[in-house]
């Protein structure tokens, strides 16, 4: 066998079928084009699907690829055994009707003889029990002896989905000798044993299956092998399992650097070793493929993973964030492969110690909670954690339900899964309703628009701001009438119209219909459910019946200010992805008359400097006057330019692409300014995040910044006014009574700390002894957190040995101290676990070390009450 590692093969087979003629294809991400039916690629041939259904012509009838795969349907069993993993790279050939199973079969042969030299006697082959074709290939052309070719049945030498493209399949095993079998004399591939392991697999297409069940032959069958990397990488270097590869070791060995422990000394530190390496190469890639961790989905998968790999760290002892050293080794590695991870590492080490960072804080809190929930298990010999703890847990703390169920089983308990989902779908009724109870139906006195079908008015507002046209239909209160008069209010239907009907974020236009002694005035226009344009009126003079001729027009102000806001929108879009990367993606966004609001993907709050960034480029590419273009394509083709747009959502098959110069593309079905110049100017608001991974950005443009702007001038005229100076000299002065108040401030607090620290004497005058140890609780009155701890050490060098709790409040916040002297520590009191539950009681938390502990409150009413069940706190630890 060659000397040959993990790159290496990679290159080597991917030259191997260049030379046969296949086209190399680069990976494809791990985040499916176009493909609803997969959360992430997992297999090689998953991205190539179209190719093999027809739907798309492929670049060559030959391909050769390295597949990225993520597959977590096992996670579980991730660690605990040699071969599951969440990442992978998956080796594949395919022929799009080209050639068939004796050339598949014959290079697959040469490749692992020739190329990789493993030697033939160590090769088996198992073909699907009724495949005498691939059987006679093996046998005849190949020469592998009959008692080395295996025949199997369809679980496990068949490759189908319900209806559509399926096949026999043939795999080629590598026989590990016989230290790693069963014993067994019939010992041979399918047996369950580690002897024989499965490293290419090679499926036929050659038949259609209908929904009757039927296989009928393909006029053009096809093949699609895969071979994982990393398993046959184990077998050149004769690894006992996919961890001791030498590339994926290295990312192993990091693990035991950081964690000071070492592999293969203790099976239960192995299993968090692992899970760690293998957990390393799945976030790494899954970020750098645009992915960021969010509460379903993919983002979902990554999530769980950092969060898995993190707890895993902390049972091996390490405390502070370190998965970005460990991936530091994955990017050194792979990017030989995938230069990507290179450009994008401090992407990928930004996201990734985001979500590190934020566990580290639900994992501390939600720890300590189920500890609690298992000591209790255990003292009543339950097994089952009740749904409503693991859901509070979930809801109230954080805590992932995938983790408690981790940590439970480790212990040999588990969750009453129906109880939690039943608390979970519970709250997703709450939110509905609450989501109902304040959402605008369009309608006054609760109507609908259920019963305004059949109406196909034609939109002209692209073009126009005004038209003439005809009434098509009259509604009042939800009823169809034949007219309507002055002083009331109702939807009108037009044969055609200048009203954009609110879509796609943009607000439906207002203005005015007019007929002969009529006019009513347009506050909104909306869609029904079947896509029919009504307009609400409110009728300020005549009387309209069906009909009637009308002249629409828009307001032109409010509808130039808001294709203003939805033209800066797309700037701004693709700004955010300049600015802050790739990964950005839109996540709603609202465009009205005077402001827009635009939700995003990032991981992260944006910096002063990054918005300032933003905001410049926007402002930019305005008074660069770009055309501004709307151009029709197909969805295709829109895809093919490289146009932003939700390509999970569902389009037409014909859309609306709008082009603003070479700087940004996006499907929309808005309305827009004809030359970004129109949108004048550009100002960003407020950032904000709205939700885990969704941030929010609120702006301004064209009138609207100039009144801003006035407003500001009127404010910095008054704020000179008042601390009586001119503008020049605003800051200077500012800046001096700033000073000042500091000064004065920390006068104050050094008078508040003099008064309690004349009070020392009386605090531990009212110390209390329980079972010989002094205890001291005091509250006193407007001490902020820094001078209460200042005030404890006071207390603490005047008494040789003792417990200290004490408590203020400051501008309506509680806070609590706890020290505990150096001798009492050594007898198990902790100041950390005393203020935990003298906070709890007031609705707080806290914690800290054996000797000094903080904490903050919530019920000042309870101030009280919570000191003085110190003594039994004490008295507990004691015992």
């Amino acid at each position: 066998m060659k000397n040959m590692g993990l790159h290496e093969i990679r290159k080597e087979f991917l030259n191997f079928f260049e030379e046969k003629g296949h086209l190399i294809l680069p990976s494809f991400s791990l985040v499916p084009k176009n493909d609803k039916s997969l959360l992430l690629i997992n297999a090689g041939m998953a991205p190539l699907k179209p190719y093999f259904t027809g739907e798309k012509t492929p670049p060559n009838n030959r391909v050769v690829t390295c597949q990225k795969c993520i597959r977590t349907a096992d996670i579980e069993n991730v660690g605990k055994t040699d071969r599951h993993a969440t990442f992978f790279e998956m080796l594949g050939n395919f022929s799009f009707g080209d050639y068939f199973k004796k050339e598949a079969i014959e290079w697959a042969w040469e490749f692992l003889t020739e190329k990789m030299g493993i030697p033939e006697g160590d090769l088996w082959a198992s073909v699907y029990l009724d495949d005498d074709e691939a059987y006679e290939i093996w046998n005849k052309v190949i020469g592998l002896d009959e008692s080395k070719i295996v025949r199997l049945g369809k679980e496990d030498n068949f490759w189908e989905l319900e209806i559509g493209p399926c096949g026999p399949c043939s795999e080629i095993y590598v026989d590990r000798g016989e230290k790693y079998g069963c014993g067994e004399a019939n010992c041979q591939p399918g047996c369950e044993c580690d002897r024989f392991i499965e490293v290419w697999n090679l499926v036929f297409t050659q038949f259609d299956k209908d929904e009757s069940g039927a296989y009928h032959p393909l006029e053009h069958p096809n093949i699609d092998t895969g071979m994982g990397l990393e398993r046959i990488a184990a077998v050149m270097e004769k690894a006992d399992n996919i961890f001791e590869v030498g590339e994926v070791k290295k990312i192993l060995n990091q693990v035991e650097k950081v964690s000071g422990k070492k592999y293969g000394a203790d099976p239960t530190t192995d299993v968090s070793i692992r899970v760690i390496t293998d957990h390393a190469r799945a976030i790494t890639f899954l970020v750098s493929d645009g992915v960021l961790p969010s509460n379903e989905g993919r983002g979902y998968v990554l999530r769980r993973l950092i969060r898995r790999a993190a707890r895993h760290g902390k049972l091996l002892g390490i405390e502070e964030a370190f998965l970005n050293s460990v991936v530091e080794k994955v990017i050194e590695s792979w990017k030989v492969e995938y230069g990507e991870l290179k450009e994008r590492e401090g992407q990928i080490k930004k996201v990734i110690k985001a979500e590190e960072e934020k566990f580290q804080e639900t994992i501390h809190q939600g720890i300590h909670i189920l500890e609690d929930y298992i000591e209790e298990m255990l003292e009543q010999d339950e097994k089952r954690l009740s749904g409503e703890k693991a859901f509070k847990l979930y809801d109230t703390y954080g805590f992932p339900l995938d983790l408690t169920m981790e940590i439970l089983e480790e212990k040999g308990l588990f969750v009453d899964e129906d109880g939690f989902n039943r608390y979970m779908e519970e709250q997703r009724k709450r939110a509905r309703r609450a989501r109902e109870e304040f959402s605008d139906s369009g309608w006054k006195n609760g109507s609908s628009f259920e019963e305004i079908e059949g109406y196909d008015t034609i939109f002209k507002g692209y073009d126009t701001m005004s038209l003439e046209t005809e009434v098509a239909g009259i509604f009042i209160d939800g009823n169809m009438v034949n007219s309507i008069g002055e002083g009331d209010e109702g939807i009108l239907i037009l044969k055609k119209t200048p009203f954009y009907a609110e879509s796609g974020g943009q607000v439906g236009d207002i203005g005015y219909i007019e007929g002969k002694g009529f006019k009513g005035k347009v506050i909104d226009t909306k869609y029904t459910k079947d896509d029919t344009i009504i307009h609400f009126v409110e009728v300020e003079e005549g009387d309209l019946n069906l009909g009637d001729e009308v002249l629409a027009f828009i307001d032109i102000d409010n509808r130039r200010d808001i294709m203003r806001n939805h033209s800066a929108t797309h700037l701004l879009h693709k700004a955010l992805k300049d600015v802050l990367g790739e990964h950005v993606n839109q996540a709603g966004s609202i465009v009205l008359p005077n402001r827009l609001r635009f939700d995003f993907t990032h991981y992260e709050g944006v910096g002063e400097e990054e918005l300032r960034q933003i905001e410049k480029i926007v402002n930019e590419k305005i008074l660069d006057s770009l055309e501004v273009e709307t151009i029709e394509m197909s969805l295709k083709e829109s895809e093919e330019m490289g146009v932003i747009g939700l390509f999970e959502d569902k389009y037409k098959e014909l859309v609306r692409v709008v082009q603003m110069g070479d700087y940004s593309k996006e499907l929309c079905g808005g309305t827009h300014v004809n030359n970004t110049n129109s949108i004048g100017l550009f100002k960003i608001i407020s950032e904000s995040s709205i939700a885990s991974g969704v941030r929010r950005i609120e702006a301004i443009t064209g009138r609207a910044v100039y009144e801003y702007l006035e407003e500001l001038e009127k404010d910095i005229d008054n704020i000179a006014k008042i601390i009586k100076t001119n503008r020049k000299d605003l800051i200077g002065k500012i800046e001096n009574i700033t000073e000042e108040l500091k000064e004065k401030e920390r006068q104050i607090d050094s008078l508040k700390f003099k008064m309690a620290s004349s009070a020392v004497d009386e605090i531990l005058n009212s110390k209390q002894e329980i079972n010989g140890i002094n205890i001291v609780t005091y509250k006193v009155d407007n001490m902020d957190m820094n001078n209460l701890r200042n005030l404890g050490d006071e207390i603490k060098s005047s008494l040789d040995t003792g417990v200290i709790v004490l408590a203020s409040v400051d501008s309506g916040k509680l806070f609590f101290v706890s020290m505990v002297t150096k001798d009492l520590v050594q007898k198990g009191i902790h100041a950390g676990n005393i203020i935990k539950e003298v906070a709890s009681f007031t609705g707080g938390g806290g914690g800290g070390r054996p000797d000094m502990a903080q904490a903050g409150g919530k019920d000042i009413s309870k101030v009280e009450e919570a000191l003085n069940i110190v003594p039994s706190i004490v008295e507990k630890q004691v015992k």
